[in-house]
C-alpha cells in the first residue's frame, strides 16, 4: 500500500516538471520571438532613419533627378563689336548636334542603330562607338559583357556629331522609329565675320573638356557649354556666355514619360563686348605688314587702347566647335600671337631707353662727343659696329640719330653700368607683365646680375653689358612691350595698362554694363624736360637719322627710332638676316590724346628688304589721312626702286 502511495507521488511530482519545463520553454520562445521582432524593429527604425534623416536631402535630388527628364538648352554667345559698336566682328549661326542615349536604345538593334545613324551623318560606325567608350571612358580592349552593360545602363545623352545641316537632321527624323536612343538638339555656331587677322584677337570656342568642366561648374557651366578656348572669346567668356534654358517632363524611373506637361525655363543670350579695335584701321595694318611673318600694333598712348593688332601667320577665321579641328588648331605655328607672346630682342630701339637713362642720371654730357672708328676693343674681342667704316664723331643726339653701336656701347659700360640701365628699362616695364586683356602673353627678359647667377649659374660680365646697351644678348620683349616703351615717351613718364576691352553691354537693351577706364601701369620718375628732350631727340631721328628715306611723310610729323637685331641662328651660321624694328608716334608736336603709337616687327626669317619702317609709315599716313593700304602706298610713293635691301639700323 505505502509502494502504491509513493508511486502516485512520483507520478505526480513528474507530471509537475514536465508541465513546469514546457511552461519554461513556451516563455524563452516567446522572449526569443519577442528579442527577434525587437532586432527587426531597430533595424528597420535605423534605415529609416538613414533614408529620411541623415540621407535625406541627398534621396530627394535623386528622386527628383529620377523623376525629371531635362534637356538643357544653350544660350546664344554675346556679340562682339569694334570700338564704333556697329560693326560685329562674330555672330551665331543655329546648327544641329546629334546625340544618343544608350539606356534608351533597343539594346538588340544596337549594331543595327549604329550603322543606320553612321550612314546619316556620312561618317563611320566605330567614330560612333568610339564617341561612346570616350565618353564613359570604356576601354575598347574591355571584356564585351562588361562594355555591354556599361553602355546599357547609361541613361545620358552623348553628342555624337555638332553642325549636322538640317537634310542630315530630316533623314534622321524619317526614319526615327528604327533609331530608339537617337535624338538631336539646335547647337549654335560661332561664326568670325571680321577680317582673318582678328583671329589672334578674337580666338575661338569650343566644347566644354573635363578639366574646364571642374572649374566652371559652379559658374553655372555643364558639360553641353560651348566656351571660349583662346584670345577674347576665352578671356570673357563668362560675361558672353549667358545662361542655359532648359526642356523638363516627368519621367519614371524608367525614363517613361508620365506627362505631357512641359516645364521651359528660357535661356538668358550673353552680353555684348565692345572693342577698342578699329576695324579700319585693324585691315589697314593687316596689309601693310602683308604675309611677313612678324607684327604690328597701333596703341593709343592716352588710354591704353588698342586700336589695331596683327600677328602673321593667323589661323583661319571660321573654326569649327569639332574638338578634333581646334586640336589641329592648337598645334600649329599661327597659334602665337607675336605681338604679345612673341619674345625678341629689342636692339636698337632699346636706345630710346639708353637715351632717357643718360640724360636723366646726367651720366654723359648731351654734347659730348665719342669717336666711332666701326669698332672697339672692349674685354677680349673687337666689337664692331653696323657701320663697318664708322660714324665718327658723335654727341647724344647724332649718336640715337645715327644709332652708333660704339656711343652706346661706351655709353652703358663706362657712365651707366647694368644696374641703373636694368633700372630705367624695368621703368619702362620691360621683363614684366603686359597685363593686357588676353589669356596667353609673355613677361620677357630682363637681365641682370642676379637673374643670370640663377638662371645660367654664370657670372655677368662686361660684354653681357655692353650687349644690353644696343637691345642685344638676353635682353627680350614682345612688340607691345616697345609699343609701351613709346607710349611712356608721349606721355612724359606714364604707361597705361594696354587693353582690348572698352565696354560691356547689355544684349537685350544695350545699356553698358561696364565701362573700361584707362589705368596706370607704370610710372617713372623721370623729370619733365628730360622727356621733352627725348622726344625732341626721337624727331629728329627721322628728319636726319637712319629712316629719313623711308619715313618722309608730308601729311603729319612723326618720332621714332629703328632697330635691327642680330639672330643667333642665323649668326652662329654666319648667315647676314636680322629683325627689323620701327617704332613710332604721329603727331609729333599734337596733344597726346590725338597721337598713335605703331610699332611693327619684322621677323628674320623673311627675305630681307628692311620693311619695318615701310609698314609704319604706311599706317601712320592711312590712319590720319582716312586711307587704304593701296591710297597710302601711292601716296607716299613706294614701289620697288625705293625699297632699302642693306642692313640699316
Amino acid at each position: 500500500m505505502q509502494e502504491k502511495s509513493n508511486l502516485n507521488l512520483n507520478q505526480y511530482y513528474s507530471s509537475e516538471i514536465r508541465q513546469t519545463s514546457n511552461t519554461l520553454k513556451k516563455n524563452y520562445k516567446t522572449a526569443f520571438l519577442f528579442a527577434i521582432i525587437i532586432f527587426v524593429f531597430a533595424i528597420y527604425t535605423l534605415r529609416l532613419f538613414t533614408l529620411q534623416i541623415a540621407n535625406g536631402d541627398k534621396f530627394k535630388v535623386e528622386s527628383k533627378e529620377i523623376s525629371t527628364s531635362e534637356t538643357i538648352i544653350l544660350p546664344q554667345r554675346g556679340m562682339i563689336y569694334d570700338r564704333n559698336a556697329k560693326n560685329p566682328m562674330v555672330n551665331n549661326t543655329d546648327s544641329f548636334a546629334v546625340d544618343i542615349t544608350p539606356g534608351d536604345m533597343d539594346y538588340s538593334e544596337y549594331d543595327t542603330i549604329l550603322s543606320k545613324l553612321a550612314s546619316y551623318l556620312g561618317i563611320k560606325k566605330s567614330t560612333i562607338e568610339d564617341k561612346i567608350f570616350k565618353a564613359l571612358k570604356i576601354n575598347a580592349n574591355t571584356k564585351e559583357a562588361r562594355k555591354r552593360s556599361l553602355i546599357r545602363n547609361h541613361n545620358k545623352p552623348i553628342e555624337i556629331m555638332t553642325d549636322v545641316s538640317l537634310d542630315k537632321i530630316m533623314n534622321i527624323a524619317e526614319n526615327l522609329t528604327d533609331l530608339s536612343g537617337i535624338s538631336w538638339r539646335r547647337r549654335p555656331i560661332r561664326n568670325n565675320l571680321a577680317t582673318q587677322s582678328m583671329s589672334h584677337i578674337l580666338g575661338y570656342v569650343g566644347n566644354i573638356d573635363d578639366e574646364e568642366l571642374k572649374v566652371l561648374y559652379n559658374h553655372g557651366y555643364t558639360d553641353q557649354s560651348i566656351v571660349g578656348k583662346n584670345g577674347i572669346e576665352k578671356e570673357y567668356d563668362q560675361y558672353l556666355q549667358g545662361i542655359p534654358g532648359s526642356i523638363a517632363r516627368k519621367v519614371d524611373a524608367h525614363g517613361k514619360k508620365l506627362s505631357d506637361e512641359l516645364e521651359i525655363i528660357e535661356p538668358k543670350s550673353g552680353n555684348n563686348l565692345i572693342l577698342t579695335i578699329d576695324s579700319r584701321t585693324q585691315e589697314l595694318a593687316e596689309k601693310a605688314l602683308g604675309e611677313r611673318i612678324g607684327a604690328t600694333i597701333v596703341l593709343r598712348p592716352s588710354n591704353g587702347e588698342i586700336l589695331a593688332m596683327v600677328s602673321y601667320p593667323y589661323y583661319g577665321n571660321n573654326t569649327s566647335t569639332n574638338p578634333a579641328v581646334n586640336e589641329k588648331l592648337q598645334t600649329i605655328s599661327s597659334q602665337i600671337n607675336r605681338a604679345v607672346q612673341g619674345l625678341y630682342p629689342p636692339a636698337s630701339t632699346f636706345k630710346t631707353i639708353m637715351t632717357t637713362a643718360a640724360l636723366s642720371e646726367k651720366a654723359i654730357p648731351a654734347t659730348k662727343k665719342i669717336e666711332c672708328e666701326g669698332k672697339m676693343n672692349y674685354g677680349n674681342r673687337i666689337w664692331r659696329c653696323h657701320q663697318a667704316w664708322g660714324h665718327g664723331y658723335l654727341d647724344l643726339k647724332n649718336a640715337l640719330a645715327q644709332s652708333c653701336d660704339v656711343y652706346y656701347w661706351v655709353l652703358g659700360t663706362e657712365y651707366l653700368g647694368v644696374n641703373k640701365i636694368a633700372s630705367y628699362a624695368k621703368e619702362f616695364g620691360f621683363g614684366e607683365s603686359l597685363e593686357i586683356d588676353l589669356p596667353n602673353h609673355s613677361a620677357g627678359t630682363l637681365p641682370t646680375p642676379q637673374w643670370k647667377w640663377s638662371a645660367k649659374k654664370e657670372k655677368w660680365l662686361g660684354g653681357d653689358t655692353a650687349n644690353m646697351s644696343i637691345g642685344q644678348g638676353d635682353l627680350l620683349v614682345t612688340p607691345l612691350h616697345v609699343a609701351n616703351m613709346m607710349a611712356m615717351v608721349c606721355n612724359s613718364g606714364v604707361i597705361y595698362k594696354p587693353h582690348l576691352l572698352k565696354e560691356i553691354r547689355d544684349s537685350k537693351n544695350e545699356k553698358i554694363i561696364k565701362e573700361i577706364q584707362k589705368e596706370v601701369l607704370h610710372k617713372s620718375t623721370v623729370a619733365p624736360e628730360v622727356w621733352r628732350e627725348v622726344q625732341n631727340d626721337l624727331r629728329y631721328v627721322i628728319t636726319d637719322g637712319t629712316p629719313f628715306a623711308v619715313m618722309a611723310n608730308k601729311t603729319v610729323q612723326i618720332a621714332g627710332k629703328t632697330g635691327t637685331g642680330e639672330v643667333e641662328k642665323y649668326k652662329s651660321r654666319n648667315i647676314k638676316q636680322w629683325h627689323s624694328w620701327m617704332i613710332a608716334y604721329a603727331p609729333f608736336n599734337a596733344p597726346v590724346e590725338e597721337q598713335i603709337v605703331v610699332v611693327t616687327f619684322i621677323d628674320a626669317d623673311n627675305d630681307w628688304e628692311w620693311w619695318a619702317p615701310y609698314c609704319t609709315n604706311i599706317i601712320i599716313q592711312g590712319y590720319f589721312n582716312d586711307q587704304t593700304c593701296e591710297e597710302a602706298i601711292e601716296a607716299l610713293h613706294y614701289n620697288k626702286k625705293n625699297k632699302v635691301s642693306g642692313r640699316m639700323e
